[in-house]
């Protein structure tokens, strides 16, 4: 029996390309109905050569980055980094010193900063990076004092 397209299984017609060679086992027609005598480590070698290709084009395609996605993950970033300077108000307000609030400031301080070309926004996070290192700074000479 044999099964072509989305009508289902029909019977194959008599024609004796498409049966195969007692003892053959499976082979595979080539153009013209001849039988592709190809040695398997040929097909391999063209199958994984082009899937090899196909997955290095796909994963170039992931590695850009559009300016959407730039700008998303600098947003992140900052208002990341505002939730640790108010983790560390909080903890100073209740009169704890903040040490666990400060080392996630200075790790989200030292993570990679997108480089942004909206000038308002690029100020904007300038202004939450100095207000980190200020806060940083402080804390460091709160230490040195103590």
């Amino acid at each position: 029996m044999k099964i072509t397209g989305s009508t289902g299984p029909r019977a194959a017609q008599g024609s004796a390309a498409a049966r195969p060679q007692s003892g053959a086992g499976f082979s595979v027609a080539g153009p013209g109905g001849a039988s592709a005598a190809a040695s398997p480590a040929a097909a391999s070698a063209t199958s994984s050569a082009s899937g090899v290709t196909n997955v290095s084009a796909l994963m170039a395609l992931q590695g850009v980055e559009t300016a959407t996605e730039r700008r998303r993950r600098a947003i992140r970033r900052g208002g990341g980094l505002l939730d640790r300077l108010d983790e560390l108000t909080l903890a100073l307000l209740s009169g704890e010193a903040g040490e666990p609030a400060l080392e996630r400031l200075a790790r989200g301080l030292r993570e990679d900063r997108p480089e942004e070309r909206e000038a308002g926004l690029s100020e904007l996070l300038d202004q939450i990076d100095l207000r980190a290192s200020v806060e940083l700074a402080k804390a460091e000479m709160r230490r040195a004092a103590a």
